[in-house]
């Protein structure tokens, strides 16, 4: 069976990086959101959030983590052949998202555990994404399952 476009879990290596492109942030975009999942003042209330710390509108830090998750999918996982996630640990939200914004993510590969299971590996990557000024607004840590070549060429 030829390998497919696919990295298998032989295949990533502990350090790798990898760009997962970024999103512009939308004013309209940050307040459907807040509306419909998040709906707080400093999402929604322009006046309330002009005097707060903040001094504007910001991005529920629940859309920073989808819009971070689609990157994610799109520019790391899609390319592995991944068998899904088994969660999220240590999500920090370190800098507000400011309608305009610009968000790029890289992973990191930090840990790869080939595990007892013969058809899939455990994967923890590190997750950062970043504003236009390259300053860090999330960070976490993503659990993955990867298929290996071995399983998937039998």
């Amino acid at each position: 069976m030829p390998r497919q476009d696919k990295r298998y879990f032989e295949d990533l290596v502990e350090g790798q990086t990898f760009d997962c492109g970024s999103v512009a942030v939308t004013k309209d975009e940050m307040l459907e959101f807040a509306e419909r999942y998040d709906p707080q003042s400093i999402h929604l209330n322009e006046e309330f959030a002009g005097n707060s710390m903040f001094g504007d509108l910001i991005a529920s830090g629940w859309l920073t983590c989808a819009l971070t998750t689609r990157l994610l999918v799109e520019g790391y996982m899609n390319n592995n052949a991944t068998l899904g996630g088994r969660g999220m640990d240590e999500i920090r939200w370190h800098k507000p998202v400011y309608a305009g914004s610009t968000l790029s993510v890289t992973v990191e590969l930090v840990e790869k555990d080939s595990g007892r299971n013969p058809a899939f590996g455990h994967t923890k990557v590190k997750i950062v994404t970043t504003n236009e000024q390259g300053e860090t607004v999330l960070t976490m840590y993503g659990l993955g399952l990867v298929e290996k070549w071995r399983a998937s060429s039998e």
